[in-house]
């Protein structure tokens, strides 16, 4: 199905070269596209100008098919030793009774937790944002400065890019119904000094809380957006790369994986690698309605 004039736009918008590669000659006939998404409110467009690109050709939905595999969270492949990921410390008293708080009680304890040392030197915790019963989740890494000033995820020039990103599927995180307007939540809930890498121990402090956010919202799609939102919620620590294509799976959902906005802002050839994550996201998803 051609892109429309308003599609086309918000692709260059992320930078995006609007391109269809023809199709491998053992790949087999695509399956009729369904319905799009529902058009998404408005949102912001980020500050980077697109990229400059002769006459555009027709972008190519991805279509997931059996070459992609599903990865389970709980039994997920074996990986190379020098990929293991550290076993996380154990959780703190504070957190054995998060996975039977409700919304109020987890932001409650989210905005008093004292488990870890980041409690010292942040300013805010960022608990998340968006429709409590979404149907998509992203989850990201840790707050920067700009997330652990204002308390929410997803802010600034990362923020910008994330919004055009779910504008281009139809998705938003301002308010709308829970087909369309997303949760947005990341793995630690406070910043770590000077935006540093988190640290194992910090990450399993936290998981508890995220856990309980996934099992409140219930999403039909789980988006994973960099290497320490894969790592928490796979268990997985190879690059991104190797991990992009397949179907996961956490605990009976599927999980996509992708790159980070902020990545993309320094590595803006790799767009175009996002764009397929998120072809293949919106795929899945429109499984799961029987659409």
């Amino acid at each position: 199905m051609p892109w429309t004039e308003r599609q086309q736009a918000l692709l260059q918008g992320m930078g995006l070269r609007i391109w269809s590669p023809p199709p491998p000659a053992a790949l087999r006939p695509a399956a009729p596209q369904a319905a799009p998404l529902a058009a998404p409110v408005p949102v912001e467009m980020p500050a980077e100008p697109p990229a400059e690109s002769p006459t555009p050709a027709v972008a190519q939905r991805v279509e997931p098919t059996p070459a992609h595999p599903v990865v389970s969270a709980r039994t997920p492949p074996a990986a190379p030793a020098a990929a293991a990921v550290p076993p996380p410390s154990a959780p703190s008293p504070q957190a054995t009774g998060v996975a039977a708080m409700d919304w109020p009680a987890l932001r409650e304890a989210v905005a008093g937790c004292q488990a870890c040392a980041l409690c010292e030197s942040r300013k805010n915790t960022v608990f998340g944002v968006g429709h409590t019963s979404a149907e998509w989740m992203i989850v990201g890494e840790a707050p920067g400065e700009q997330e652990d000033q204002q308390g929410e995820p997803f802010v600034g020039a990362a923020g910008q890019l994330l919004d055009a990103m779910l504008q281009a599927i139809g998705l938003t995180r301002v308010e709308a119904d829970a087909a369309h307007q997303v949760f947005i939540a990341n793995t630690l809930k406070c910043r770590p000094p000077r935006n540093r890498n988190p640290l194992p121990e910090e990450l399993a402090q936290c998981a508890p809380f995220l856990h309980r956010q996934i099992a409140l919202v219930r999403p039909k799609v789980l988006l994973a957006m960099g290497r320490f939102a894969i790592q928490q919620l796979l268990g997985r620590d190879e690059p991104i790369g190797r991990l992009r294509g397949q179907i996961h799976d956490y605990h009976g959902t599927p999980v996509i994986v992708t790159y980070h906005p902020a990545y993309l802002l320094r590595q803006p050839t790799e767009k175009a690698k996002a764009w397929e994550d998120l072809c293949l996201a919106v795929s899945v998803y429109r499984q799961r309605q029987g659409r």
